[in-house]
């Protein structure tokens, strides 16, 4: 079973035949030099120190049993962060529960109960930053709900919100917002991995210092807990952990409604899965590994684990 730190950095869309082209930086590197976030998520980053990846072998499967799968073990569920760029410059932010409104170094700025508003006129009394969060519901932009906490910055353009959740966890409502969760269970996991890694990705070559890629189909579509349902989870917890990697990097796994347009869109940079198409392979037999090694050939599976140094 080869290991190989993630931290190698990710190998872009180009597969073979054409050579992938592996970025510098690490992974870690590029997640921890942000701004630190409040002090709970410290141990993410601390997770991450130990962070490997297991890629199964590849010499000896024949290419029409798909890519290899590595070996099944715990998974480890990063956070990654989210800049909500639809909400809007002035969301109306609420919760289901009661909710707090802090500063970065913990104060309580605000707090109120499920459906009450957050003051936004009131929100930079106490400086550029702040963080909503929520004991046992969800969070609401814009009425839409949303896991884990929003951090509140005050940049250039006025408000920016970002949500920091586990990363599984918003994989899960990526599926469902990239493809119909009623499509084959095949698919939705290949979407599963395909999606995970082109986060992973954006988190070793985040989009901003405080965020790592948009909610637009500029990134990955993102519409928060409403598209994320029992079969989305179900794709995503059966996928746990596992990316497409080339030679120890991670791939930058493009993906598009159909042929056509991931030709157009895509064509010049390499490999990219046509999620019709994927829908298609599944409605004929096909698992989600194959899926995956049909549209990324040359690329292998590999699974995140805490490693033991």
């Amino acid at each position: 079973m080869a290991v190989v730190a993630v931290a190698v950095g990710f190998a872009a869309q180009g597969l073979a035949p054409r050579p992938y082209a592996a970025a510098q930086g690490e992974l870690l590197d590029a997640l921890i030099d942000t701004p630190p976030p409040a002090p709970d998520t410290t141990t993410a980053a601390e997770q991450l120190r130990r962070l490997e990846a297991r890629r199964a072998p590849t010499q000896g499967t024949p290419a029409s049993l798909g890519l290899a799968e590595p070996e099944a073990g715990p998974g480890v569920d990063l956070d990654i962060r989210v800049a909500l760029l639809t909400a809007g410059a002035a969301p109306d932010l609420s919760a289901t529960a009661p909710w707090q409104l802090v500063s970065r170094d913990g104060q309580l700025l605000q707090q109120g109960d499920g459906g009450s508003r957050v003051d936004l006129a009131a929100l930079w009394q106490h400086g550029p930053e702040a963080w909503l969060q929520t004991n046992g519901g969800t969070l609401l932009v814009n009425g839409r709900p949303y896991g884990g906490r929003l951090r509140l910055i005050r940049d250039t353009e006025g408000l920016r919100l970002v949500n920091h959740l586990g990363l599984e966890t918003y994989i899960a409502a990526v599926v469902g917002a990239e493809m119909p969760s009623s499509w084959s269970m095949e698919a939705l996991r290949a979407q599963a991995v395909a999606a995970r890694s082109y986060a992973l990705a954006h988190m070793a070559r985040p989009a901003n210092r405080h965020w790592h890629l948009g909610d637009t189909t500029r990134w990955q579509a993102y519409k928060g807990l409403s598209s994320s349902n029992d079969r989305t989870r179900q794709a995503v917890a059966s996928t746990a952990g596992l990316i497409l990697s080339y030679q120890g990097a991670i791939v930058e796994s493009l993906y598009a409604a159909n042929r056509q347009i991931s030709l157009e869109a895509h064509g010049h940079l390499g490999a990219s899965m046509s999620q019709h198409g994927a829908q298609d392979l599944a409605q004929q037999g096909y698992r989600y590994n194959q899926i995956l090694g049909h549209y990324y050939q040359g690329a292998s599976l590999a699974r995140l684990k805490a490693g033991a140094g």
